[in-house]
């Protein structure tokens, strides 16, 4: 996985851009197929906003989050990112298992023939 760390109008630190690398990289657990992450890191108005584009197959993520310091803006966007990644897993992992039907068993009884004993 490729990250790449951008700052506009601001400085960023050494020990941010490490501390952001490692937030990153924790991300991983949700997916495998990352292909790339871009963090931009700007300064507005006094506080710093951060951007998190993150690139599946075939999909695009990003969010953006904004706090006093870097460092918070990061760790707010990176918790914000993990729960768009966890729900786009879950879409991924229900999609696979919707198709699938179970086989009903000779003799077993459906929810349909309880009706019909029920009406005669």
């Amino acid at each position: 996985m490729q990250i790449s760390i951008t700052a506009r109008q601001c400085e960023v630190s050494s020990g941010v851009r490490q501390f952001a690398q490692q937030r990153i990289e924790k991300l991983e657990k949700y997916a495998s197929d990352i292909h790339g992450v871009h963090v931009i890191v700007t300064k507005e108005h006094g506080d710093h906003v951060a951007e998190i584009s993150l690139r599946l197959n075939g999909t695009e993520l990003v969010t953006k989050q904004e706090a006093g310091e870097a460092g918070a803006a990061i760790e707010l966007a990176a918790d914000r990112m993990e729960e768009q990644l966890r729900r786009h897993k879950e879409k991924r992992t229900e999609h696979k298992h919707r198709g699938a039907k179970t086989p009903a068993v000779d003799g077993a009884v459906t929810g349909d023939d309880d009706l019909d004993e029920d009406l005669d």
